[in-house]
């Protein structure tokens, strides 16, 4: 039990910096909703440029994040050598990848329509290199648990990100689309040069390591290519299969109305940066496999809550989003939904990273891809954005059934699954009484904190949670 306080504490530090910034950045979203109203498609602009950003992101990684947790533990592996060993490595692939992105700038633009702005791109690609490259500082960061320093850079970015917008869309009256990139830029390169401290290269460059950790990072990369696709191929794929006039129109209403069910995807990376270092630190104890089980158990428990609770509340969290931007808001649940398919199957990856086997991870990733493009390609010509709430619900699900199916062949773990799916039934219950009433103002506001404060508390009873000595204790 311990080892699930330290993870619960570790979660709570990251989550909180992940929720909060998250909200801070929703700040964005009415901001730019505001400036740039859904007709101009403006946001449709910033969504498919940070789809792009996301992609390359985890390409210029290319698995490293993971690879350093796994060697960094290894008893016959020398802390210091695999850190800096990593940081060259990525360091160097980040710097040639910015280079040639300025060097063919307007070709690049040219290519993927914005010749007219090609510093749109050429922001956004400095941008991801340098964004590359700190990943392994922050990686160093939760590898030594220091939480704290990890949140406050990470809250920085985000507080000094949105101050910049708020005075230029809201206190200057800007509008242009160009200013979102910039402040990105200005922002992350101050994060850059606060981290300067955190680039250790003493342990020198192990060539004969950096073999062994390739290695064991391709199909990582493989693998996180075909997860991020999931998450972007849509927005990178729509203006092409989309048949209408105004798909950055349509694409900027489903991106902002998407950013309303990022809760699932704060709770999802919070629990991330705590899980990673968790499991491969509990990966000789013996009771490691009860730890993942009851850790599966509670991540699908709170983050049902948080879909009841965007669920329930939507009336209020709409008023993020300009009204122009309201239709969209019928994806909400879809998206939430595949945020948790995404969640456990991430939980469910680490049977194949414990086993030194990350192939299959990429073989569980691709095949949900396809599902996923297939369905974006054959579908948005004819139903639009909702395809590609759906497409996400199906590809993230492929992948979790896969991956569940074949970890219980290759490293079983007895999941605690009548649990689960007795929380999983109620909440869907939940969820169907709500939109069959589907009350409006005070009368849907109070019917859902009934609903949410009977969800609570079914989870209190099964648990088996004292609240009195809680408080006591308090």
């Amino acid at each position: 039990m311990a080892g699930l306080k330290s993870l619960a504490k570790e979660t709570a530090i990251y989550g909180l910096s992940s929720i909060v910034g998250r909200f801070l950045n929703y700040l964005l979203v009415p901001i730019y909703a505001s400036a740039m109203s859904a007709a101009s498609g403006g946001y449709g602009v910033v969504t498919e440029v940070y789809a792009w950003t996301a992609l390359l992101l985890v390409i210029l990684t290319y698995g490293m994040e993971t690879t350093f947790f796994r060697f960094v533990n290894k008893e016959e592996e020398n802390p210091k050598r695999v850190y800096s060993t990593v940081l060259l490595m990525v360091g160097t692939t980040s710097l040639a990848f910015a280079a040639l992105c300025i060097a063919f700038l307007p070709q690049i633009a040219g290519a993927m329509g914005y010749a007219e702005h090609p510093w749109y791109v050429g922001f956004m690609a400095i941008v991801v290199a340098m964004d590359a490259f700190q990943s392994i500082p922050f990686a160093y960061l939760r590898y030594q648990k220091r939480a704290i320093k990890f949140a406050s850079l990470k809250l920085l970015f985000i507080i000094l990100n949105i101050t910049l917008n708020l005075i230029y869309y809201v206190v200057m009256g800007g509008s242009d689309v160009m200013y979102a990139f910039l402040f990105n830029l200005v922002c992350t390169s101050t994060v850059m040069v606060l981290m300067l401290p955190l680039l250790k290269f003493g342990g020198g460059f192990d060539r004969a390591l950096a073999k062994r950790m390739l290695k064991y990072s391709y199909p990582i990369l493989i693998l996180g290519i075909a997860g991020i696709l999931n998450q972007v191929a849509d927005k990178i794929i729509f203006r092409h299969v989309y048949k209408g006039s105004d798909a950055s129109v349509q694409l900027g209403i489903y991106g902002a109305a998407s950013k309303i069910a990022m809760i699932m995807a704060m709770l999802t990376q919070a629990f991330r940066y705590a899980y990673e270092p968790f499991v491969f630190g509990k990966s000789k104890d013996k009771d490691s496999k009860e730890m993942y089980a009851k850790a599966m158990k509670y991540f699908i428990i709170f983050t049902l809550l948080a879909f009841l609770a965007v669920e329930f509340y939507i009336d209020i969290l709409k008023y993020i989003l300009a009204p122009d931007y309201w239709e969209g808001l019928k994806v909400v649940p879809i998206v939430m939904a595949a945020e948790i398919f995404m969640g456990v199957y991430f939980n469910l990856s680490f049977w194949y990273k414990l086993i030194d086997q990350t192939k299959w991870g990429a073989y569980f990733s691709f095949a949900g891809c396809a599902v996923l493009i297939a369905v974006n390609v054959i579908f948005v010509p004819v139903y639009g954005y909702m395809a590609c709430a759906w497409a996400g619900f199906a590809g993230y699900g492929v992948a979790m059934l896969l991956s569940y199916f074949v970890g219980q062949k290759k490293f079983p773990i007895a999941y605690d699954l009548k649990s689960i799916a007795f929380y999983v039934v109620a909440a869907v219950a939940l969820f169907a009484v709500d939109r069959y009433l589907a009350l409006q103002g005070w009368a849907g506001f109070v019917l859902g904190t009934v609903m949410l404060a009977f969800f609570v508390a079914l989870i209190v009873k099964k648990e088996g949670i004292d609240l009195k000595s809680m408080l006591r204790r308090r």
